[in-house]
């Protein structure tokens, strides 16, 4: 029997969704991941073009799906796994660019927290500013995992932008010299959508470019060759998962 979200962004048709979800922006590296890595995957979810798979990992139910790029496209998807579908836990696995010396490309970074440009947090009517950061258990099971894979991982905050060509060209210099470690699109917005549904999220990235060497992975590497970062996500997610 179909379940849909209220939006009809999600409709499982086949299978269920786990309570843990890996959630890389681009859903063919959802489909990636699923065939790589999961056994018996089935796809619950086309809608759009959205892409979603459950399998298992270690014996233990994971899945996994795209969320699109940016806070906005994000946000709905979490919202509605976390809300609609009873999902306990989101790892975002994507790609970032670096600002510091202490990354490199190739190397994860699994954040802590998220600045942000975005003004997505003030519908939580919160006086200040809203922090958003990490399930500590998450994080840890993460730093974890990539320690016993030894796998090169740095963990501290990263910065969340809702401009991907943004307008102003010092403010990497800035973000930089703040002890940002990369620049992404969507961190903040899980972590802020996750402390709003009460439940747990973590971000895991891959150095995909660095924006004070030039260095950068192509398209294809992008989508198929973040293996460190998967496999930390996974080990994270069969320690979250029941």
């Amino acid at each position: 029997m179909t379940k849909e979200s209220i939006s009809a962004s999600i409709a499982v048709t086949d299978g269920e969704i786990a309570k843990v979800v890996l959630m890389p922006g681009d859903p063919l590296r959802a489909k990636f991941v699923a065939e790589r890595y999961l056994e018996n995957p089935v796809c619950f979810n086309t809608v759009r073009n959205m892409l979603g798979y459950t399998g298992t990992y270690k014996g233990k139910k994971i899945s996994v799906m795209g969320s699109g790029m940016g806070i906005p496209s994000l946000g709905l998807y979490a919202t509605e796994l976390y809300n609609q579908f009873d999902v306990d836990a989101i790892i975002r696995i994507g790609s970032a660019g670096g600002l510091s010396d202490r990354v490199k490309l190739r190397d994860v970074v699994i954040a802590i927290g998220a600045s942000t440009n975005s003004a997505y947090g003030s519908a939580y009517d919160i006086p200040g500013y809203l922090v958003p950061v990490a399930d500590y258990e998450m994080l840890a099971h993460s730093a974890e995992a990539a320690k016993a894979l030894h796998v090169n991982a740095v963990v501290g905050p990263v910065y969340t932008s809702d401009h991907f060509y943004y307008p102003r060209p010092d403010i990497n210099q800035k973000l930089r010299d703040m002890g940002q470690l990369a620049v992404e699109m969507e961190t903040a917005g899980l972590y802020w959508t996750a402390a709003g549904c009460h439940k747990k999220a973590l971000s895991i990235l891959t150095i995909s470019d660095h924006l004070f060497t030039g260095e950068a992975l192509s398209a294809a590497d992008r989508q198929e060759s973040f293996h460190d970062m998967m496999e930390v996500a996974l080990e994270t997610a069969w320690q979250t998962a029941e």
